[in-house]
């Protein structure tokens, strides 16, 4: 249940806390959900904040569906932004254009203007989520999209939890309290003025008992649980920056499916969740027999990059034991809060394990034989700026793929104008180079803006080595591709090595995700095939480094026949037609 919204800006990051909700088996269903964007007040650390929301709630409304069902969402903006909405891990097969991506698939929708989503959700069982896909307006426009087994919860593949109740329980949302306009913030941040940062972490929307202001505390999260009991959690980070360390004190978790695939079972007691992941686990509230109160702690992992200012992102809600059937397992509220031990937050080695002990619970073969092979560098360049140049010459930092530094298109998006065979028409349209210049220092040089793309022919394999800054001044970037899942091979630290780090690939039982956490010093392996048509943007989904250019956008050819098609796209497309279509993505 999403939480009324009484305050200001979030990063969120949220869990979806499950009781193994039943479900049934039959025929797809069509599920349909109107979501009102608008505008509204919420207040926290004494001050008062306009923020634009969905349904007035925030997190906005959960969509819950069965694999296969029909998804169809009516959005309606009452707010005075542009807006789409991205269905983040959605493949949207042949639906390219209901991907919700602003200027890459569709121009925003306007003020006072409608637009409906429509798209199947076939072949994926697990935790995804939606949000706004205009600059950074997901802060406060965001939900989880849960996809339950067509057969039911007798179908999980790992344990079935020894309670069922039909409902959701709520959304745990851990992410950053902001009181900038998201939409002055992205300008910020695209004229690389990267100072700004949330006031606070947060889960389900509470600042938790760590903020006061006033002398006035800022409430917890209270989870309430019997003993006993084994509850499933649906994690989502839809933070605009950090990776979060997740932790309840006194409590292991089993992870059980990232990204909304499922991987072979690993217990921690720590979750580690990169901004626009998702995580499911179970957890057993096996406490001692009295029960007890304790605390779950969401810290943001800092690790350096484009940031002037690094404060401590943290914040902590209550796990609270009710009475269970035999009447054992009350908390006691007057007594101690046990407190997790939590990582340095400066300290990413867990997250790069945590990564790197994922593994495939269902796996299907890797495809063999590469038919595109990038290397792409993801870091930080300079930008001078417009006008003169003098001396010494003025700069600007931006963040870049291949020392291009992506910019969007202003006049159509590129979907648009790729389904109109007439792609050239995008100001600053770029060929993507399948390689850094070799004379490439990281974080440093001139660079270049463009619209960036890659084409390549449908049912092509193609194999990308992400390669983070190898130097003292490193960050790791949490990597998205839209329409696609693909295969994680491998991480590595240092510089990527093609005759060496070849023989670490894992072609037995790779993660299969939508997002490749490329680590702090190192880089990542990732493998897929391109079997949908359409334009889909790749990109970083911290905020900072999306809006100051580290994307770039494939291009995937029609194939063969019908089915391998892109349709042409729906009657109430917002296209770019009309110079009002364009507002509120500037």
């Amino acid at each position: 249940m999403a939480a009324s919204v009484a305050g200001c800006f979030f990063f969120f990051f949220f869990f979806a806390v499950v009781l193994a909700t039943a479900s049934s088996g039959g025929s797809a269903a069509l599920v349909e959900h109107t979501f009102i964007v608008s505008q509204m007040k919420l207040n926290h650390l004494c001050n008062d904040t306009l923020v634009t929301v969905v349904n007035g709630q925030l997190p906005g409304p959960a969509i819950e569906v069965t694999e296969g069902d029909s998804l169809v969402v009516h959005v309606v903006n009452k707010s005075p932004h542009g807006v789409t909405i991205h269905w983040h891990g959605v493949k949207q097969q042949l639906n390219c254009w209901a991907d919700g991506a602003g200027m890459i698939t569709q121009c925003p929708i306007q003020p006072n203007k409608n637009f409906t989503y429509r798209f199947d959700v076939a072949g994926q069982e697990g935790t995804l989520w939606w949000h706004a896909h205009v600059t950074s307006l997901r802060v406060t426009v965001h939900g989880a999209l849960i996809i339950r087994p067509r057969s039911g919860p007798d179908s999980y593949p790992f344990p079935k939890p020894d309670k069922e109740i039909p409902i959701v329980i709520d959304l745990l949302t851990a992410g950053e309290w902001w009181e900038t306009d998201p939409f002055e913030l992205d300008r910020r941040f695209a004229n690389s003025d990267f100072a700004d940062v949330p006031r606070s972490s947060t889960i389900n929307g509470k600042l938790g008992d760590l903020n006061t202001c006033s002398g006035v505390t800022e409430d917890n999260y209270v989870l309430e649980v019997e003993l006993g009991k084994t509850y499933l959690l649906r994690i989502v980070n839809a933070a605009l920056h950090p990776q979060y360390y997740f932790k309840i004190a006194g409590h292991t978790f089993t992870v059980v499916a990232v990204d909304a695939n499922y991987v072979k079972p690993y217990m921690t007691d720590t979750i580690v969740i990169a901004a626009g992941e998702t995580v499911d686990v179970l957890v057993v509230a096996a406490a001692a027999p009295t029960g007890g109160r304790y605390y779950m702690v969401a810290l943001g992992i800092m690790s350096l990059g484009p940031l002037t200012k690094t404060p401590v992102f943290i914040s902590r809600g209550v796990m609270s034991y009710t009475a269970n059937a035999s009447g054992k397992g009350t908390s006691d509220d007057t007594g101690p809060i046990m407190v997790p031990e939590m990582p340095d937050y400066r300290d990413e080695t867990m997250s790069f394990y945590f990564h790197g002990n994922l593994t495939s619970l269902r796996p299907v073969p890797v495809p063999g034989n590469i038919d595109e092979r990038l290397l792409i560098a993801v870091d930080t360049g300079r930008l001078c700026r417009q006008g003169s140049v003098p001396s010494p010459p003025a700069y600007c930092m931006v963040t870049r793929m291949n020392n291009i530094s992506f910019q969007l298109p202003t006049t159509t998006s590129l979907l648009q104008a790729y389904y109109k065979k007439d792609i050239t028409m995008i100001t600053s349209l770029r060929d993507f180079p399948s390689r850094p210049p070799p004379r490439i220092v990281f974080n440093r040089g001139y660079t270049s803006r463009g619209v960036s793309v890659w084409r390549v022919r449908y049912n092509t394999t193609v194999e990308v080595v992400l390669q983070g800054p190898p130097t003292p001044a490193s960050y790791s970037n949490p990597m998205h591709l839209h329409g696609h899942d693909f295969f994680i091979l491998a991480q590595g630290l240092g510089r990527y090595n093609a005759e060496k780090d070849v023989y670490a690939y894992n072609l037995v039982d790779p993660p299969v995700r939508n997002m490749a956490l490329v680590p702090m010093y190192g880089w990542t392996v990732i493998r897929f095939v391109t079997t949908n048509p359409g334009v889909w943007f790749l990109h970083c989904h911290l905020a900072q480094h999306v809006s100051s250019g580290m994307a770039m956008a494939f291009v995937v050819e029609n194939g063969p026949t019908t089915d391998t098609t892109l349709p042409p796209p729906p009657a109430d497309y917002p296209s770019c037609d009309d110079p009002d279509d364009k507002v509120g993505y500037e």
